[in-house]
């Protein structure tokens, strides 16, 4: 058995000298499959779910040789990895669509907080209990994939003392999500928000993970975990993707696997300690000290992690992604994006130096990948 895996890629357009440049009104009106953030500097593309690793590589880079063909034709134009404003811009908002009333209700409300870039990984699960379920889970672990793909250190042109500074700022909304209990749970909280006004509408509940579906919250029919910063990396997005999989199909083998009854606390205590481990996570990535939600004990993110890929190592394999996983032990080797940045900028390279140099690797990298492993894609 494996799970269907979809993503919800956002990147920012801009110079080769790491400007970032509105550019996604012009975008969206002329290439199909992106769609539009609020603020015009990033854009959003969509894979279609798929089970098979290979035609999720293909799907990830797809989208991104035709944005790059297109953005060729308006200028000199490029995609800048990171998930912050890295170099400038953070003193004011850029509106894709400034008729759209929501998008009134957020500048207004978070300003340019909201403007950053992050892939949200979308896994189907049908059933609704199993699906709450695999939530409370993977909320309580989703520091751990913040701590994999980090990749914002930089604000503005300075370091900012996060690894991730896009979830050290990003406005989580509402302010106190629970562990749902049930499906029947998850649609009272919601309903009770909407009529509180706490959310806007049933695509305002930001946290780290939700479940999704056509008609939230009554069709629900995936995991969406939507604490990663973006990973320009395919093969490093897969290999992160691949451990939520495992994760997950362990799950389903092992009921018993739920925060609600396996761990010492209880579910107001896993709340405050699994924010507590996402701002450690966003402050250190895979150097930070987090709790663990079955007992509270002190455990380091990277050994946590290493941990959790010796537990699902054999899911994997008995799968046949076993080799979609293994990447991941160069990121605990190498450290993330962030932590490769910083220690170039620990060596004297200034923000500008380090991002436009990861700008060429980016493309680098990707026509690598379409070479080798896609070559489908130059038919």
């Amino acid at each position: 058995m494996v799970l269907s895996k979809g993503f919800e890629i956002e990147m920012y357009t801009g110079t080769p000298q790491g400007e970032i440049v509105g550019l996604s009104d012009k975008i969206v009106r002329a290439l199909d499959g992106f769609v539009r953030e609020p603020d015009s500097r990033n854009v959003e593309y969509i894979t279609k779910p798929f089970s098979n690793y290979e035609k999720l590589l293909c799907a990830l880079l797809r989208p991104r040789r035709d944005l790059r063909n297109y953005l060729q034709r308006l200028g000199d134009y490029t995609l800048i990895p990171g998930s912050t404003l890295s170099l400038s811009g953070g003193d004011r908002f850029f509106r894709s669509d400034p008729t759209n009333p929501y998008h009134d209700y957020i500048e207004n409300t978070y300003g340019t907080k909201v403007v950053t870039a992050s892939v949200h990984i979308n896994i189907g699960i049908s059933d609704p209990e199993l699906l709450m379920r695999a939530c409370r889970l993977i909320r309580t672990e989703a520091p751990l994939f913040l701590a994999l793909s980090a990749s914002s250190p930089f604000l503005n042109g300075k370091t900012t003392g996060y690894h991730s500074t896009r979830w050290g700022i990003f406005p989580q909304t509402p302010s106190h999500v629970p562990l749902f209990e049930s499906h029947a749970h998850h649609i009272e909280w919601v309903e009770n928000q909407l009529a509180a006004g706490t959310m806007q509408n049933v695509r305002h509940l930001w946290a780290s993970v939700r479940p999704n579906g056509d008609r939230r919250p009554y069709d629900l029919n995936r995991l969406e975990l939507r604490i990663c910063d973006l990973v320009t990396d395919p093969i490093a997005l897969l290999a992160i993707t691949a451990l939520l999989e495992a994760r997950l199909l362990q799950l389903i083998d092992n009921p018993n696997l739920d925060p609600l009854t396996q761990s010492s606390l209880s579910p107001e205590e896993l709340i405050s300690l699994t924010a507590s481990n996402e701002a450690a996570a966003a402050t250190a990535s895979l150097d930070a000290q987090l709790h663990h939600w079955q007992d509270g004990r002190v455990i380091l993110a990277r050994d946590w992690i290493a941990e959790m890929y010796q537990e699902v190592w054999a899911i994997a394999k008995q799968q046949g992604f076993s080799c979609f996983l293994s990447p991941l032990q160069k990121i605990l080797r190498e450290g993330n994006e962030a932590q490769q940045w910083l220690q170039l900028h620990t060596v004297g390279f200034d923000t500008q130096r380090v991002i436009t140099q990861a700008i060429v690797a980016t493309l680098e990298r990707e026509m690598e990948l379409e070479n080798k492993l896609c070559s489908s894609l130059a038919a």
